[in-house]
């Protein structure tokens, strides 16, 4: 092997390895998509064309329903860079967030746990389907893949998290829980 390609060939190799280990973006069940908030029912079925996180075996998570509005936020990799859109939200206990793929995948939410509130951590991630680890949702594979997580049951406070493939470019969000 040419030593001048070897270095690309072991990006290569270990990106491909990175992205078989950590599984899929869920399951496709149809088609459509919201913007901005929408009005949920409790333990609301999958949108037509909504991909939905599952949690192992592919059953969805016994987590809290979402009983208030689901709010949307984008996942983004262009030329203006890396985001959520929007980076910060404020929503109400009972309220859900659907992130959607736009563009460059990879996308995942994964929460910080020293910032979010005491006691908080075990109600998120009971609320938070086929986690790949604590406070960490899947890697989202495909535009208009969806991850959405409900905040029953969590406590007031401020809840920071970020996208683990985009860290480094500053994909970072915060959601504010009142």
């Amino acid at each position: 092997m040419n030593m001048k390609s070897y270095p690309r060939w072991l990006a290569g190799a270990a990106a491909v390895l990175a992205c078989a280990a950590c599984g899929g973006g869920g399951e496709k069940a149809g088609a459509g998509a919201s913007t901005g908030a929408t009005a949920a029912a409790p333990a609301p079925a999958p949108a037509a064309g909504a991909t939905t996180a599952a949690a192992p075996g592919g059953a969805p998570s016994a987590g809290k329903p979402i009983t208030g509005k689901t709010w949307d936020v984008k996942m983004i990799g262009d030329a203006t860079g890396y985001k959520f859109d929007p980076a910060a939200l404020t929503i109400k206990q009972g309220d859900g967030v659907k992130w959607t793929v736009v563009s460059t995948p990879p996308h995942n939410v994964s929460f910080w746990p020293d910032s979010v509130p005491s006691g908080a951590a075990s109600a998120l991630q009971g609320n938070m389907p086929n986690t790949m680890s604590q406070l960490v949702g899947p890697l989202l594979l495909n535009a208009n893949d969806t991850y959405t997580v409900s905040f029953a049951g969590v406590p007031a406070g401020t809840y920071k998290y970020y996208c683990t493939p985009h860290l480094a470019m500053n994909m970072k969000g915060t959601i504010t829980v009142q």
